[in-house]
């Protein structure tokens, strides 16, 4: 899974993806975009490990590119602007940082700290830039079904998705709006569409602010969140020991790196289960909420999906309450579950499957 961040110039994205990443500024880094990787803190992972002490622990991993910023401003940058969201088209999600804080030594974007109106022109660059890929793919789409061929019944379907889909850009609405079923969906999503991405807004505040509540919530985004970038940065580079300590002092209990993989794992739709493969190994899966005992079992490995038996799932506070498996399963609380069986977040599960 992998998140973008962008947003203006001077916005502090740069700075967030510091903070969340623990990677040092790097000031000289210009035009090009840097990637990191986090892994996903989970106190049950953690609890999972001390209990079986296998060899590894494998935790889930979250990547986030910080996409360059550019200027808005004329056409030469909306078109830098366009061709950065290449990269963006190949992520899950998108985190859009916008500026609320006052600097003498940060030159402002347009001359103006409105974070709002920074936010409107990041989504309609998004949807200008899903318009270009929509009229392209009409284009050819209005072409190949000119010819009698064997795809051509699908192409009209396509076809007649993607001229809503256009309508719907046209009228300054997400493409979301314009999917009616599944079908329509996986082939939206095969193109990467920007505004079908869940988005996440990060109004990156001065230090007074950074335990207040948003000042708006955008229109079209899964949830809003206010961080304080610079302070945020400045405490991912202390010891684990004095981080509290820094954080108290602002009002905030959790690290940016800790909220916003919360953040993401909501504005996803994500869950997580566990697995203790024996002495070898304790691991986090991320799976999408409502997933089935089938589909987790997938997410592992094709062979287990394919001979799937049975999944005995505990839940992990079950677990905890029993001590371990032995004290859980006499306690009656490991079932059998079959392949329909939703996955619930914080489930150790232990698949049975023959090949």
């Amino acid at each position: 899974m992998k998140l973008a961040i962008i947003g203006p110039p001077q916005s502090g994205k740069s700075t967030l993806f510091s903070a969340i990443t623990g990677q040092p500024p790097d000031p000289g880094h210009g035009g090009t975009e840097r990637l990191g990787s986090v892994a996903v803190p989970d106190e049950r992972l953690d609890y999972l490990f001390d209990m079986i002490k296998p060899k590894k622990r494998v935790p889930v991993h979250l990547e986030f590119l910080d996409v360059p910023g550019t200027s808005l401003e004329d056409a030469h940058g909306q078109a830098e602007f366009h061709k950065a969201m290449d990269s963006v088209r190949r992520c899950t999600g998108i985190v859009m940082v916008v500026r609320a804080f006052e600097s003498d030594a940060v030159a402002p974007y347009r001359d103006r700290i409105d974070p709002k109106a920074d936010l409107d022109e990041l989504h309609t660059e998004l949807i200008f830039a899903d318009l270009e890929q929509v009229g392209n793919r009409i284009e050819k789409l209005e072409k190949s079904t000119q010819k009698p061929t064997k795809t051509r019944d699908q192409e009209l379907r396509e076809l007649d998705m993607m001229r809503r889909v256009q309508d719907t850009l046209e009228s300054e609405l997400p493409v979301a709006k314009a999917i009616h079923n599944e079908e329509e969906r996986a082939i939206a999503a095969g193109f990467g569409f920007l505004t079908l991405k869940p988005v996440i807004v990060v109004v990156n505040v001065g230090e007074a602010e950074a335990a207040k509540p948003p000042p708006f919530e955008a229109e079209h985004a899964e949830t809003t969140i206010v961080m304080a970038a610079e302070i945020e940065a400045e405490i991912s580079q202390l010891e684990e020991a004095d981080r509290t300590t820094f954080l108290a002092d602002y009002g905030l209990t959790e690290p940016a790196q800790t909220r916003l993989i919360r953040t993401s794992y909501e504005a996803l739709g994500l869950i997580t289960f566990l697995t203790c493969g024996g002495t070898n190994e304790a691991r986090a899966w991320t799976v999408k909420k409502g997933a089935t005992a089938l589909e987790a079992a997938g997410k592992i490995h094709s062979d287990i999906q394919r001979g799937f038996i049975r999944a005995e799932t505990v839940a992990f506070d079950d677990l905890k309450a029993n001590q371990d498996m032995k004290g859980a399963k006499a306690a009656g609380k490991v079932r059998l579950e079959p392949k329909p069986y939703i996955v619930q977040d914080g489930d150790i599960i232990t698949f049975r499957f023959n090949v």
